[in-house]
């Protein structure tokens, strides 16, 4: 009896043959759904045909067609050739690539080509493998150089949080507030925050507080980012076309006279309203910024000097 990821992997490819380059695949996740199979056989199904050369990985796209599609023989690496940094190097591409909900302990088994009780031999659980792709993610976090005063570094800070989320949205759903992850990465990043704060008359309990503020809020911003990924490759509508869709709704919400408020702005909006997260992002970073400011000066740090603020 053939198994089901092969089956499916067949399938697969005579869909394949009236595609073109550069065409989608269907995702893990869509196979999981149309095929009835688990996620882990979704993800073998498609390894099958990444190693054979015929499709191949976009970031935030998900699969594509190869080109050209040339086959190639498939080669099942040894469990025993599995190390710590191989696995977590797969779990990245695996996030990048179709998101962190796609990440799993068999999915990741079926992408390496390995029985999925082999992983736990380097990686105890899912856990420990969210916290160390977290850290893996964050590696890339840049911190600002040649940057003085406590306001330009925190502000160049931010930004480089914004960069690294933009590249990689599904770091975004990582570090609940409540419950840190314990990662190097992320350490050398607060360890810059926390240094533009020092020498300014604040508590270690400010420094904290407004440390955290600010990383939750850049944070908060770029959750957007993998939803809007998620439901645009889901749906096939992006953020124009869907808005576009519902403005009549919207407007006939307005019309009901229930919200006032809400009804003048939106009447007032005669262009209509560029919503754009990159603008968004640093009109919130600004008016966060001047808040600190304040608390700053309440402070009592060097008033005097406005260059500070």
């Amino acid at each position: 009896m053939t198994a089901p990821y092969l089956r499916i992997a067949d399938e697969l490819r005579r869909r394949l043959a009236r595609l073109r380059p550069g065409d989608r695949v269907p995702s893990t996740r869509q196979l999981v759904r149309d095929q009835g199979v688990a996620l882990a056989t979704a993800a073998k199904a498609l390894d099958v045909l990444r190693q054979e050369g015929l499709i191949e990985a976009v970031p935030r796209v998900g699969y594509v067609v190869a080109a050209p599609a040339q086959p190639r023989p498939r080669r099942r690496p040894a469990a025993d050739a599995l190390d710590v940094g191989r696995i977590v190097a797969a779990a990245l591409d695996l996030a990048d690539e179709e998101g962190l909900d796609a990440v799993s302990m068999r999915g990741l088994a079926g992408r390496l080509g390995v029985p999925a009780m082999s992983l736990y031999r380097h990686v105890p659980d899912k856990d420990a493998l969210i916290v160390l792709l977290g850290d893996a993610g964050f590696a890339d976090f840049a911190e600002p150089e040649q940057v003085t005063g406590w306001r330009d570094r925190l502000a160049a800070s931010a930004r480089a949080q914004w960069a690294l989320y933009r590249r990689r949205p599904w770091l975004a759903q990582l570090n609940p507030l409540g419950r840190p992850i314990p990662s190097p990465n992320l350490a050398r990043h607060a360890d810059f925050m926390m240094a533009s704060l020092e020498g300014l008359g604040l508590s270690a309990d400010t420094q904290m507080t407004l440390h955290i503020t600010l990383f939750s809020y850049v944070r908060g911003i770029a959750a957007n980012l993998e939803a809007e990924a998620r439901a645009q490759a889901e749906s096939g509508v992006d953020e124009d076309d869907w808005m576009d869709r519902q403005g009549r709704e919207f407007e006939a919400l307005a019309a009901t006279g229930s919200y006032p408020a809400f009804a003048r702005v939106l009447g007032g909006l005669a262009a209509g309203y560029d919503f754009n997260l990159d603008t968004l992002f640093e009109f919130g970073l600004n008016a966060l910024l001047e808040g600190f400011a304040g608390i700053i000066r309440e402070a009592g740090y060097d008033r005097a000097d406005p260059e500070l603020f």
